[in-house]
C-alpha cells in the first residue's frame, strides 16, 4: 500500500511541475523526468519477473531512457500532444517500471557498468548543452541551456556521492542464497 502511495505521490508531483515546465529546462528534464521515471520504479519495485525477462526489461528501459535524453523529443514533449502524453506513460511503464523488474536480477558488474554509463552520460550531455554554440532544444533559450547543463553535470555528481559512500563507508550486504548469479555457481 506504501508502495502504491508512493507512486501516486511522485506520479502526482510530476503533474503538478507541469505548469513550470514549459520556461523551465531543469523543471522539465531534471525534476518531472525523474518523477515519473520514479512513480514507474515505485509501482514496481518488489515484484518478481522471471529471470528470463531481465535483458528484454533492461532493453526497453535503456531504448526509452535513450528516447527521452534526446533534445528533439523534450522539445516535442512541449509542441506535440502526442508526445507529451507518451512522456507520461514511456516514462514510468518504459522506463521505470522495467528498470526495477529487471534490476535485482542483473550482475553487480551490470550494475556497475551501468551506474557508471549514466554518470558518463549525464556528463556528456552537462558538457553539451553548456558548451554548445546554438541552441540545442529550440524550446528553451541559450541560458536555460547553460543552467539545464550545469543541472546534469550536478546530478551526475550527486549520483557519483550516492553510489559510492557505500562503497566507502559501508559494509556491502551479502547476497543471499538464491539470489547467487550464475558465474558465481560451482559445479
Amino acid at each position: 500500500m506504501i508502495r502504491l502511495a508512493s507512486a501516486a505521490a511522485a506520479f502526482l508531483a510530476a503533474c503538478l511541475a507541469q505548469p513550470w515546465v514549459a520556461g523551465d529546462p531543469v523543471v522539465h528534464v531534471l525534476v518531472q523526468f525523474p518523477l515519473l521515471a520514479a512513480a514507474g520504479y515505485l509501482l514496481a519495485i518488489g515484484q518478481r519477473v522471471p529471470p528470463s525477462l531481465t535483458g528484454p526489461l533492461l532493453v526497453v528501459a535503456l531504448t526509452t531512457a535513450a528516447i527521452w535524453m534526446l533534445p528533439r523529443s523534450v522539445d516535442a514533449a512541449l509542441a506535440d500532444t502526442g508526445w507529451h502524453l507518451a512522456k507520461f506513460v514511456t516514462l514510468p511503464l518504459g522506463f521505470g517500471a522495467p528498470l526495477a523488474l529487471c534490476w535485482p536480477t542483473i550482475g553487480p558488474i551490470l550494475r556497475g557498468f551501468l551506474k557508471a554509463q549514466s554518470v558518463s552520460m549525464l556528463l556528456f550531455l552537462g558538457f553539451l548543452y553548456t558548451h554548445a554554440p546554438v541552441r540545442i532544444c529550440n524550446s528553451y533559450l541559450v541560458d536555460d541551456q547553460v543552467r539545464l547543463g550545469l543541472g546534469f553535470v550536478w546530478a551526475a555528481l550527486a549520483l557519483t556521492a550516492i553510489w559510492m559512500i557505500p562503497v566507502l563507508f559501508g559494509r556491502m550486504p551479502e547476497i543471499a542464497k538464491e539470489e547467487r548469479y550464475e558465474f558465481s555457481r560451482h559445479g
